[in-house]
């Protein structure tokens, strides 16, 4: 096992020569416009998850898919050569839901936006059911004292 720092530290640079290989080297064409959103490495440092992202349609996402499938050997050896570790990690390409994840809380917050100005706009007119203010007010100061005074003018429990 190697410490976590470590373990990030490759993982960045992985993430970094895969993001350098997909711009500049591979060449196919089934390969859209992908985005390295991630890279992740096992304690061991045996086993690399790549996730990325496409912008494109569900079709164009499997086309990137396969594309990163074929790929996925040449990228091993780059990545081998250029970190220089004893066994070069197995790479797993992963797609990222982040985007589909935000628009679908987009979505949500949108819907509870509306929701909200349905209940503000009924809201507006209506009346409490019960009085204006349901809740207790303190007695005022004056009424305080006038309780707490007995006949003699002292405050404090009454005498016996």
């Amino acid at each position: 096992m190697v410490d976590a720092a470590r373990a990030r530290k490759l993982a960045d640079r992985i993430q970094q020569i895969v993001a350098e290989m997909l711009e500049r080297r591979i060449k196919d064409p089934r390969l859209g416009f992908v985005t390295v959103t991630d890279t992740r490495i096992t304690n061991d440092l045996r086993d690399a998850t790549v996730y990325y992202t496409v912008y494109g349609s569900d079709g164009e996402r499997a086309e990137t898919a396969a594309a990163l499938e074929s790929a996925k050997g040449v990228i091993r050896s780059e990545v081998g050569r250029k970190t220089g570790v004893r066994h070069t990690p197995s790479i797993t390409f992963v797609m990222d839901s982040l985007m589909e994840n935000a628009a679908h809380i987009d979505d949500l917050l949108a819907k509870a936006r509306a929701r909200d100005a349905e209940v503000a706009r009924a809201a507006q007119d209506a009346s409490p059911a019960g009085e204006a203010n349901p809740y207790r007010e303190p007695a005022a100061e004056d009424d305080l004292d006038e309780d707490a005074d007995d006949e003699d003018g002292r405050s404090g429990p009454p005498s016996s």
